[in-house]
Order: C-alpha cells, then sequence, then structure tokens
C-alpha cells in the first residue's frame, strides 16, 4: 500500500501483472481502451481482494462533481415516508456506484454552499420539494401524497364520521400546507364539510387545554385527522385527560406510521406510507438514468382502535 495506507493503483497493478495505465483503463470502464476479458477479470478480482476503493478527489476533478448526492430532509419530516425515501434513494444511488449525503433541519446557507463547494456533489435534493413548490401531478390523487391524505379522510367517512378537524402542530413545518390542502379536497370531493382546523401545542397540559377549548367551540366534530403520528398521539392523550373516550366520544386517526402508535391505549389508527420507490425513482432521475419500471405503492390505512 501507499504511504498513507490506502490501496492503489500501482498495487493493483502489480497484484495483477499489468501495468497501472491498464488498471485505471479498467477500473474507469474507458470505452476507447480494447482489453481482453481476462485482463479485466484478473485486475477487478485484484482490486476487491486488496479492497481498492477510487480516489474520489480525482475522480471529481475528472468528471467535473464526486459521485454524492445530497439530500436535505427540513425539521418535521422524521416519518416512515422520509426513512423508506432515504433507505431507497440510498441503495439505488449505491447500486449506480455513488453515495447518499443527507442533512437534516433547517442550515443557514452559507454553511450549505460551503458543504456544497467541498463536495461538489452529483446532484441536490429536497425532501418533498415539489409539494412544497404546488407541483402536484394528477396521478398523486392514484398513489401520491394527496392519496394518502384521501386515505385519512375516507377512512373516517367510511366510519359515519362527517364533522372532521385537522390537528395541526404548533409550528409551521414545510409541507403543512399542502397536508391541509390535500385534506380538504379530498373531504370536499366526499361531499364533506370543510374540515375545522386547530393547533395541539406542547407540552401536555397546554394540549388538554387546546382540545378542549376547540370542543367546545365546535361541539359537532366527532373525529380528529391529525397532521401526523406524533400530533395524532399528543391529541389521545389530551382526550384521555379530559375523561374523554376513544373512538366512542372522539375518533383520532395518525398519518404517516411510527412505531408509537401501536403502544398507545388505545391503539392509534393511521396511514402507512412507504416511499422506497419514490427514493429509487429520485435517484435515477438524479443520475439520468430511465425511471421505467418504478411505479410508486400506495399507502394503506393500518386499522387499530382509535377510530
Amino acid at each position: 500500500m501507499g504511504r498513507s495506507g490506502r490501496v492503489t493503483l500501482s498495487d493493483v497493478a502489480k497484484a495483477s501483472g499489468v501495468s497501472r495505465a491498464t488498471v485505471s483503463f479498467v477500473l474507469n470502464d474507458d470505452p476507447r481502451q480494447t482489453i481482453s476479458a481476462a485482463t479485466r477479470e484478473r485486475v477487478m478480482e485484484a482490486a476487491q481482494d486488496l479492497g481498492y476503493v477510487p480516489h474520489g478527489i480525482a475522480r471529481a476533478l475528472r468528471e467535473g462533481s464526486s459521485r454524492i448526492v445530497v439530500l436535505n430532509v427540513d425539521w418535521g419530516m422524521e416519518g416512515n415516508f422520509s426513512r423508506s425515501y432515504v433507505r431507497g434513494l440510498d441503495e439505488e444511488l449505491a447500486e449506480h456506484d455513488h453515495i447518499l449525503l443527507v442533512r437534516h433541519g433547517h442550515s443557514i446557507p452559507e454553511a450549505t454552499q460551503k458543504v456544497l463547494d467541498t463536495i461538489a456533489p452529483r446532484a441536490v435534493l429536497r425532501l418533498g420539494e415539489a409539494y412544497m413548490r404546488g407541483h402536484v401531478p394528477a396521478e398523486d390523487w392514484e398513489n401520491g401524497f394527496a392519496a394518502n391524505a384521501a386515505l385519512q379522510i375516507g377512512h373516517l367517512a367510511d366510519h359515519g364520521h362527517t364533522r372532521i378537524a385537522m390537528a395541526l402542530p404548533d409550528h409551521d413545518f414545510p409541507l403543512t400546507e399542502a397536508r391541509l390542502g390535500f385534506a380538504q379536497e379530498a373531504a370536499r370531493r366526499r361531499a364533506l364539510p370543510p374540515l375545522e382546523r386547530f393547533v395541539v401545542p406542547r407540552p401536555r397540559a397546554a394540549g388538554a387545554a387546546a382540545v378542549e377549548a376547540f370542543l367546545v367551540a365546535h361541539a359537532g366534530v366527532t373525529a380528529l385527522a391529525a397532521f401526523d403520528d406524533d400530533i395524532a398521539l399528543r391529541s389521545l392523550t389530551a382526550l384521555r385527560d379530559l375523561g374523554l373516550r376513544v373512538p366512542e366520544d372522539v375518533a383520532v386517526i395518525g398519518f404517516d406510521e411510527t412505531e408509537h402508535g401501536s403502544l398507545s391505549t388505545p391503539a392509534l389508527t393511521t396511514i402507512h406510507i412507504d416511499a422506497e420507490v419514490l427514493g429509487r425513482i429520485a435517484a435515477r432521475e438524479a443520475l439520468g438514468i430511465d425511471t421505467g419500471g418504478l411505479a410508486p405503492v400506495a399507502g394503506r390505512v393500518v386499522v387499530r382502535a382509535s377510530v
């Protein structure tokens, strides 16, 4: 190995009995060179046996960018959707010899730019950016974010609830308006009255006070559709603290299933979203690869006891 302790092209060349240039041609799959299949196999085996890793900076200089794709995930978007999306994105990028870097939360633009200047990424993505910009394709109502919102409202409607309220977080998140808009449209399509909306804040006592005040002012509401599972669990706790029964007095449904919902009493009915395929599609689009054969997976209702 070289003095840095890293396996070099020279090490691979020595192990495979060919020149350093030949190793470079093989590992970079240079189409301009004619190299026999036997030699290619010998070089690849040597590289694998030695654990050779291409020098990313040198390759970035040669290719004009690194083989890193950056994904920015805003606060408030940590759920099964983001986890499965990241898993699909990461696995698909790895299959095409790229690396995923995930950045969580809001960042100072100057700091973000320093990161981007340093690593020269192949692409920079933002989770949910299309929805934040209001770009909602028609098919989204079939198997996308809008369809999942419709599942949530539809499940309550199927159980006889006509006066439904959206329980929202006490801080604005990037997808708040999109979620609320989809839910209102889903209610309209079901010929339901417009959804009421209110905030369930932290801490526990404040949440209970907010739920109590809302229900006093909106006595006809019989179901709460929560922004996500976290807000749903806050709502469940508040209702129990107020001495109300779930679902007999007020039904509650979550969104973007987390494991915590199954541990509550009553267990939380929610919407499960698997975005792994969306992550794979995003990876291929970032790399300019055909996305044929990949289609989003429809969400589903996780039926438990809170509705």
